[in-house]
């Protein structure tokens, strides 16, 4: 089995590394009932509707 002779430095590992630890933006809607941008198949945090149904309720003046 093969052993490394040196231990890589950080700097070489994360140049190697690099292109996993990109974030992504979270994909966003448009909420039908109300507007606001919204993430996608979940309830809209502005209105409380979900699919064109009221699905839960929205506290006044948070």
């Amino acid at each position: 089995m093969a052993v490394p002779k040196r231990k890589t430095s950080t700097a070489r590992r994360d140049k190697r590394r690099h292109n996993s630890f990109t974030l992504d933006v979270p994909a966003m809607a448009k909420c039908e009932q109300c507007g606001a941008v919204k993430r996608p198949h979940r309830v809209c945090e502005e209105c409380g509707y979900y699919n064109g149904i009221k699905r839960m309720k929205v506290k006044e003046g948070a």
